[in-house]
């Protein structure tokens, strides 16, 4: 709360004056006693006592009129938050290979884009006020769900998502999916346009040369994270035995690392290589660090005033004071 008129309130310095003079008065009476012994023993009664109640009145009305007077004002801080958000293209690999199972889940063994899902749900719901889409691709890149600020939306497109099955669909289209990816972001006016594209593989579709797509991104400067995701060697994967039966067996499946880290260098962005569960949770975190929506406040205040606060009490100690002092208070003259 504030006062406007400041120096208004130098007229408090009245009350106790006001106070001070009621005390140091001598009261007289127009009536003369010959002799007034006997009237000395006589005590004073409650009433008379109560008579200095008009004082603390009267002061109470003056205080809250000059309070008034100083037109006081209460202050709403209001904040206003600005907001300059990030355009997000996940670029998630769904070609066979991603029945690789070498990543764990709740301590059980699970395909890798199983695990894919769970850690990217926690990184789409670290973000705030970022348009995030979703492309899958095979031999094909499709746009699972467009840049959206509906999140719930986007989770669900992300739990949709299944590897491949048909032969005919598959295969790792990196640069297609770079491609698709650029086209859904690249005339967008955010502060910063970032496409995550996470893969299994090697490219071996090549309707688009991934490092055509990288140069593509760079002319709209789109930062591309690539991730490689797998352990290094030979890796359990599933297949169906003459029986009938779901057998592992060991296969390896090459990350071409080379191609991803030209991607992102030639992007201006930063690959990672996902080895198990933890570190894939670790490479979406740090992503998440360097990718942060830039937020402003602007605080600023709004006044309004409160005088009637103070003049009604006012108002009412004086009337209260002055019916009293005519009343149950009143002097003979």
């Amino acid at each position: 709360m504030i006062f406007l008129n400041k120096w208004f309130l130098i007229f408090l310095l009245a009350v106790p004056v006001l106070i001070h003079f009621y005390r140091k008065k001598t009261f007289t009476t127009s009536i003369k006693f010959s002799d007034i012994k006997n009237l000395k023993r006589l005590k004073p009664s409650a009433m008379f006592k109560l008579r200095s109640v008009l004082i603390v009145l009267r002061s109470l009305a003056l205080a809250f009129l000059v309070l008034a007077l100083a037109r006081p004002q209460k202050g709403i801080e209001n904040t206003k938050v600005s907001t300059e958000g990030i355009d997000i293209m996940l670029a998630i690999d769904v070609s066979s290979s991603m029945r690789g199972m070498d990543f764990t889940k709740d301590g059980k063994r699970v395909d890798r884009l199983e695990v894919v899902k769970d850690v990217v749900h926690d990184f789409v719901n670290k973000r705030v006020n970022d348009q995030i889409g979703l492309v899958v691709f095979a031999r094909y890149a499709y746009t699972q769900c467009p840049l959206t600020l509906d999140y719930g939306v986007l989770l669900q497109m992300i739990g949709q998502s299944k590897i491949v099955t048909e032969e005919t669909e598959d295969g790792t289209a990196i640069g297609s999916a770079i491609a698709t990816a650029v086209k859904r972001i690249k005339d967008l006016k955010a502060k910063s346009k970032v496409i995550i594209l996470l893969t299994d593989g090697r490219n071996n579709i090549f309707d688009i040369d991934p490092m055509t797509a990288a140069e593509i991104a760079k002319t709209f400067d789109i930062k591309i994270y690539t991730i490689g995701a797998g352990t290094y060697g030979e890796v359990p994967y599933p297949v169906t035995d003459l029986l009938g039966r779901q057998v592992f067996r060991p296969v390896r499946i090459d990350i071409d690392e080379d191609t991803l880290r030209e991607i992102s260098s030639i992007t201006g962005g930063k690959y990672f290589r996902a080895t198990d569960t933890k570190s894939l949770k670790e490479i979406y975190n740090e992503i998440d660090k360097l990718e942060k929506t830039e937020i402003k406040s602007n605080v600023y205040m709004e006044y309004n005033e409160i005088f009637v606060y103070f003049v009604l009490p006012g108002l009412f100690f004086l009337l209260a004071e002055i019916v009293l002092a005519n009343t149950r208070f009143r002097k003979i003259p």
